[in-house]
Parts: C-alpha cells; structure tokens; sequence
C-alpha cells in the first residue's frame, strides 16, 4: 500500500532522515517508534508531501508521490493526524470537519463521512456547534481524528495522538485507531507511547537519528532487549 525505499530528507542543509525503508500492507497498523528527535515527524510530514524527499522514492499504490503537494496526496487517499492536533480554534466542530471533507464533491458521501464521525466521537456530536479552540485535549484530538476521516482516505497517518492526555483518555484513542482499522484502513502510527502501540500493531519500526535500526512484528519488537531498555522501560 505505502512504501520508502532509501528516503532522504532535510530541513535546509540539516539532513533528518537517512535511507529511510518501511513498508505498509493493506489492512495493517504499523507503527514508528523512536526517541524526540529520531525523525518520525518528519517521515509523515514527508509522506504526505509537507516535505520532498531529496532522494529516495515514496510510493502509493504502485504510484511515486515524491514530488506531490499535500492536496494532491489527500486526493490520492492518505490522510494526517498532525502532533498536537492543529485544530482551527477558530472554527466550530462543524466547520473543522467540513475543512476535512475539502476533497469530496459527492453530498452524499460527506453525509456518511460525517454520520461516521459522530456515531465514533459522540461528543463531537454534542459540541458541533461549539468552537474547536473551546474543547478539551481529548475532544480536540477526536475532531483532529475526525477531520482526518473526513476525507475517507485508504491509508490514516496518525503523530503522536496520545500526547498530553490522560491515561484514561489514551486507551480511548488507542481503541478508537483498533476500530478505524477493523474498517479496512490501513495505519501508519507514530507514537512515544511504545507500548501501547506495540499492543495495537501488527508490525513496527525504530527509528534512531534518522535511520531505521530495527523492524518486526510488534509481539518480536515487545520482547526485544534494546526496546525494553530504550523504550520500555524495562
């Protein structure tokens, strides 16, 4: 479904990712794990066009995306959950989802796609008139969820969704990306929280100064030494 094969990529001069290969099947939740700094960030910022990679391919569906503009990978079916959610605190619940929904000309589908979100999120349902910088960390990740699924795309990526929610609060996103994927969407998730996504994956990555050191299965990955130790904790 989504593949990098030897992906460079810079900010200016500064080099982040360094021969960068990962693939995605369909169906799959994959996740990137990797220290503050490692360049997980960057690999999605980098995937959905917010960044061209200097050399390397990216490739969707047999298709290389390289030097597309993020509308036109939107198009294509690949959609971002942003680290820190970005909402348009300006907007209402509404509105943002509607923002979401840019790509779809067909009414109907963006009924469904909005029947969807509120039948997931009922609390957005509750708030849609309610302005988005208004809403609590957890609703605010919901409708950056939410806005994200507007556009119905095949392949969700999603940065650090767990990020300064509570415990509580975390096990409802992690279930919430469990149910996304039972509806045959494919995820690509990035997330400090490594034992929770390692839970909730099939297969993992680890990224460390921009190249990626290890990969398996998440229940390999869970019983690796250096993932205990690095990134468990343990």
């Amino acid at each position: 479904m989504l593949r990098l094969k030897g992906v460079d990529a810079y900010y200016g001069q500064l080099q982040i990712l360094k021969g960068v290969d990962l693939e995605v099947r369909p169906g799959e939740i994959v996740t990137l794990l990797g220290a503050n700094g490692a360049g997980k960030t960057t690999t999605l910022k980098t995937i959905v066009g917010l960044l061209h990679p200097r050399a390397g391919e990216i490739v969707f569906k047999d298709k290389v995306i390289n030097r597309l503009a993020p509308d036109e990978t939107v198009r294509l079916g690949l959609s971002l959950v942003p680290e820190g959610r970005q909402v348009f605190p300006a907007l209402t619940v509404f509105e943002n989802l509607m923002v979401g929904a840019f790509t779809q000309r067909n009414k109907a589908e963006i009924e469904r796609s909005l029947a969807f979100v509120y039948e997931l999120f009922p609390r957005l349902t509750e708030r849609k008139n309610q302005l988005a910088g208004t809403l609590s960390g957890g609703e605010q990740q919901m409708l950056a969820i939410g806005r994200a699924l507007m556009s119905d795309p095949e392949v969700f990526l999603l940065d650090e969704p767990s990020l300064g929610l509570s415990p509580l609060l975390v096990e409802k996103v992690f279930a919430t990306i469990q149910a996304i994927n039972r509806l045959d969407k494919t995820i690509l998730l990035v997330e400090q929280n490594a034992y929770q996504a390692l839970q909730i994956a099939h297969r993992g990555y680890v990224l460390e100064t921009g190249r990626i050191v290890l990969s398996g299965s998440a229940a390999s990955l869970l019983q690796n030494e250096h993932i205990k130790k690095a990134y468990l904790g343990q």
